[in-house]
């Protein structure tokens, strides 16, 4: 897992492009095959001369409005019961007409998050075959693709349009997402449409528009960095290298010196100049700060000349120094670095090149072909690194947390994927939201719990739809089994999930705990995911109120006696023993042991041991739990910590 993929020009430039239409009046979200929301007022907009009347026509039911100075529209057609028969919206403006074809009326779901949203359909388990298999003229598909910037925009990408699902428009698209809609397609009967916006790694907070953000309390520099960035790159990029340094000094204050040239390194480890930290003995899982040091020699004459330092890319975050001096911050695994380096700061003689690293996920440090990295002099010389760095480990993610990520890049910072992929669908109608995202949060679970229901109202408020249904996956298993209680982050976050789901009934938790693999963070058994989304969406959108869609969940665990008593919200079934799995007491926040539990129904007995102070109860505490709880609809238990009262 990584949280940085992609810099920012790219993408900025997929949003600039032009829309397909000829004659764009219509917003970029409006192409051919578009569903459009049944039984709801039918929300359109686009962009004419200014102050021109624009009519509205939607297979002879009309509308009109008046573009505001800037040339902006919008209106509302009448709502429409759903219908697979096709449909033409014709625009026109003064000389300019603009006409899409082949709508169809029916539901639309946006589905949204990381990688295992965006996991394709032709990787999931069978994918092929599914995806040959996936034709049907009534389901429809629209890719928003990725974009990042650091200001709502109202364009798609040229190439983003609603296809009919098909082989081909549907292998690329996210498995998960078609599955769920195929399955609401086949109970409703209704045409649907799916959307699908999503980008592998990206942290929730990238997907919160900046407004939404700023109202939480605590982004306002990084949304102000962020500002100074879309006016000015440079400025923006000081700002950020001033709160990274802010983050280190707090984090790492052992390694206040550790950029000096004069300080003595000579105990350090060494690596090669030219990997990643993870295939170095000890650093196999390390994610955190590691310091990277070597030496150039320079002549007089050339160190008076002007220089650039390449380095090659810099998995995830850099701070650059030569000779003590900062010369360049940057993020994104696979961006090369090239810092110029001021005048003065080279000298004759040894020059100190010392690198902080921060690696946020698999990987890590300074990687790429070591004959890539070193000086380039302005005279056209080139003086290399060397073939290998000398290295201290500094602290681990998990004890200092995430550091301040560059605001303005994709996946990684603050409302730019917003920006890019949600704000030009807004207010497009929806029937309801599918989330799959969390793995890239996993270290900061206490702020995604502040997170999670913002981005929930977020969303409802930029669509227009304050009750519209909110699906969330609950994060499937992933890493090392254990076989004695402990801290468990993934478990933190999944605890997070749950009680954002508890505290609002408009939402739905779909457990993927059991289904996920210990090895691999992208488990491909989507089919699963997406049925059991379907079966939230047919309770919370469709009123199939008989339809129980998820597993046990807690309500309450209290002291009765020598035992607790775990009240669950429905009756629970154990498979493959007589007693449950995972369940465990403790006497302090990270003092717990495994206990004994009977199934009793809905309630589990649990044996507090002799003396022990049980104040709170957990299940599943673990990033890879083993479960064998579930309730009589074959779904498990979800995950959870309760004070026990």
């Amino acid at each position: 897992m990584r949280l940085t993929r992609h810099l920012l020009a790219g993408a900025a430039a997929l949003a600039f492009a032009a829309p397909a239409a000829a004659a764009p009046l219509l917003a970029s979200v409006f192409t051919d095959h578009a569903v459009l929301q049944r039984d709801k007022p039918i929300a359109v907009w686009g962009v004419a001369a200014p102050n021109a009347a624009v009519a509205i026509d939607l297979s002879g039911q009309g509308a009109t409005a008046i573009a505001d100075a800037q040339g902006r529209w919008s209106a509302h057609l009448p709502a429409r019961a759903a219908s697979a028969a096709p449909l033409t919206l014709t625009v026109k403006a003064g000389s300019e007409t603009q006409t899409v074809s082949d709508l169809l009326i029916g539901d639309v779901w946006l589905c949204s998050g990381q990688s295992n949203m965006e996991y394709p359909l032709r990787r999931a388990l069978q994918g092929e075959a599914e995806a040959a298999s996936a034709t049907d003229p009534q389901i429809r598909l629209l890719q928003t693709g990725r974009t990042s910037l650091p200001h709502p925009s109202d364009k798609l990408p040229a190439y983003a349009a609603w296809k009919t699902s098909s082989y081909d428009s549907a292998n690329n698209f996210s498995a998960a997402c078609w599955f769920m809609g195929r399955e609401i397609k086949k109970t409703t009967g209704v045409p649907v449409g799916l959307i699908d916006a999503t980008w592998g790694g990206s942290v929730i907070q990238d997907w919160i528009s900046g407004p939404g953000l700023k109202a939480l309390g605590n982004y306002d520099e990084g949304l102000s960095v962020l500002a100074d960035y879309a006016q000015d790159p440079a400025k923006g990029m000081a700002r950020w290298g001033a709160m990274l340094d802010r983050w280190a000094a707090k984090a790492e204050p052992h390694a206040a010196g550790w950029a000096k040239p004069d300080f003595d390194d000579r105990a350090w480890k060494t690596m090669p100049a030219e990997q990643f930290w993870e295939t170095n003995p000890g650093l196999e899982t390390f994610d955190g700060t590691i310091w990277l040091r070597a030496t150039i020699t320079l002549t007089k004459a050339q160190a008076a000349q002007g220089a650039t330092l390449v380095l090659g890319p810099v998995d995830d975050i850099d701070t650059t120094f030569v000779n003590g001096r900062a010369v360049g911050s940057q993020e994104g695994w696979d961006a090369k670095r090239a810092y110029a380096i001021p005048a003065g700061v080279l000298k004759a003689g040894a020059n100190v090149v010392a690198v902080r690293a921060i690696d946020a996920g698999g990987g890590g440090g300074a990687w790429g072909p070591a004959k890539d990295k070193g000086l380039k002099l302005a005279d056209g010389a080139f003086v290399p690194l060397g073939a290998s760095w000398r290295y201290k480990v500094s602290t681990n993610l998990s004890d200092t947390g995430l550091p301040p990520h560059a605001p303005w890049l994709g996946a990684s910072g603050l409302s730019t994927l917003h920006n890019g992929m949600i704000a030009p669908l807004a207010p497009y109608g929806v029937k309801g939201f599918a989330w799959y995202q969390g793995e890239a949060n996993v270290t900061e679970a206490p702020e995604y719990a502040r997170l999670m229901p913002a981005l929930i109202a977020d969303w409802r408020r930029a669509f227009a739809a304050p009750d519209a249904p909110f699906l969330m996956v609950q994060l499937a298993s992933f890493g090392p089994q254990v076989d004695k209680p402990g801290v468990s982050r993934w478990a933190e976050l999944r605890d997070v999930q749950r009680r954002t789901v508890a505290a609002d009934p408009t939402t739905g938790l779909a457990s993927a705990v059991d289904i996920g693999s210990p090895y691999d963070i992208h488990p491909a058994d989507k089919l699963q995911v997406g049925l059991r989304l379907a079966g939230l969406a047919r309770k919370l959108a469709y009123g199939e109120t008989a339809l129980n869609p998820s597993g046990p969940a807690p309500v309450s665990a209290v002291r009765d006696g020598d035992d607790v008593v775990v009240t669950l919200d429905q009756p629970a079934v154990v498979y493959g023993s007589a007693r449950p799995a995972g369940f465990e007491l403790c006497d302090a926040p990270e003092s717990c042991r495994f206990v004994d539990a009977v199934v009793e129904g809905a309630k589990v007995r649990l044996t507090v041991p002799a003396g022990y102070a049980a104040v709170k109860v957990r299940f599943a505490w673990a990033d890879s739990p083993v479960l064998n709880l579930y309730g009589q609809n074959r779904l498990p238990a979800t995950p959870f910590e309760l004070v026990v009262k």
